[in-house]
């Protein structure tokens, strides 16, 4: 079985960082997926699909991976810069605001 670990990224959906600091082992697909002709769902006969494992670290889920028998690889996690505005939000309805209202 081959498998990824990787660190996932926050959804567009997300404005936090919320679940993007565990690592997640995922199964990689053993066959590709088929169109059902009744109903035009797509399917496939793949249960280890279905199976996400999270780890509450990279080095937990490479022992859990090495203990299994699984060849998984680590996908390392792209930084990202903060943003942080030095004074905050808190400026946009500051009374001594320098630039002109924008909203």
């Amino acid at each position: 079985m081959k498998a990824r670990i990787f660190r996932p990224a926050k959804t567009a959906m997300q404005s936090g960082q919320a679940r993007t600091h565990e690592w997640v082992l995922e199964f990689a697909p053993a066959e590709a997926r088929q169109i059902d002709p009744l109903m035009g769902w797509t399917g496939s006969g793949d249960t280890q699909r279905q199976v996400r494992l999270r780890f509450e670290s990279e080095a937990a889920a490479r022992t859990y991976a090495r203990e299994n028998g699984i060849d998984a690889v680590v996908v390392a996690p792209h930084g990202r810069k903060p943003n942080i505005r030095p004074r905050g939000y808190g400026e946009n309805f500051a009374t001594g605001r320098r630039g002109a209202w924008t909203h």
